[in-house]
């Protein structure tokens, strides 16, 4: 893989207990509202595509289906809890046969895949009417405590926001985070800081104590029509040189 993973897993490694512990799942309406929409339920398969710690896999498994997570990095697979079935793999070389799959999640991920490759894996492996659905939480900083952790977090980054605009369905919910110095530490840009520049973060993050921050779950559906051959193009933001 040219890019994606194989730049970001390092810093992955190093954080994944952190993003375990501190990172949000999504909104329960925004999960419902997946399941409503991909028709999740007993006999139908989805994989959960660069799947992290497991996080939207494992709200999915109450709706009954075959659940998948597949994920390049091994220390983040190794937090994915039981009753998913976890594969080693890439968006850019899904693990899977052809025809396969009902749908496809991709949670807080896309920023980091091969765009071209990872689209035409997808269609590869998803069987006709098959959907893909793009979820990403992002934080509402019209809520003060949540727009003083961006603060922080805009001033110590190593690295811009990955992600495009948000698009889609919009689910508002809230996350207790215990220590707000880990969930700075699951952020690539805050992982990949090193000696006076770290601490020095870490320093102003831990000033911050724990709180209850708010976020907006969006989540965009993409369904694969028969005869279809590709998906609506998903906006391109590029990758940052990261370090190993």
């Amino acid at each position: 893989m040219s890019r994606g993973p194989q730049r970001a897993s390092p810093s992955f490694a190093r954080s994944a207990a952190q993003y375990e512990r501190a990172r949000p799942g999504y909104a329960p309406k925004a999960v419902a509202f997946l399941v409503e929409r991909l028709d999740l339920r007993p006999g139908r398969v989805v994989v959960d595509l660069g799947a992290g710690t497991g996080k939207l896999a494992r709200q999915l498994l109450p709706s009954g289906a075959r659940v998948l997570a597949v994920e390049p990095v091994r220390e983040l697979r190794e937090l994915i809890p039981a009753g998913i079935e976890v594969l080693d793999g890439t968006a850019e070389a899904i693990p899977l046969p052809d025809d396969s799959i009902d749908a496809i999640t991709v949670a807080q991920a896309f920023h980091w895949f091969d765009e071209d490759a990872a689209l035409g894996e997808m269609q590869r492996v998803l069987r006709p009417g098959g959907a893909l659905a793009l979820v990403s939480n992002r934080r509402d900083e019209s809520d003060p405590s949540t727009r003083a952790f961006g603060e922080v977090l805009a001033r110590h980054r190593s690295h811009p926001p990955l992600e495009g605009p948000p698009e889609g369905e919009a689910f508002p919910h809230t996350h207790r985070v215990d220590s707000l110095v880990e969930l700075a530490e699951s952020e690539t840009s805050i992982a990949q800081l090193e000696g006076e520049a770290r601490a020095a973060a870490i320093a102003d993050f831990a000033a911050l104590g724990s709180g209850e921050l708010r976020y907006v779950t969006y989540v965009q559906i993409n369904r694969l029509h028969p005869g279809s051959s590709s998906f609506p193009r998903a906006a391109r933001v590029p990758s940052p040189p990261l370090r190993p």
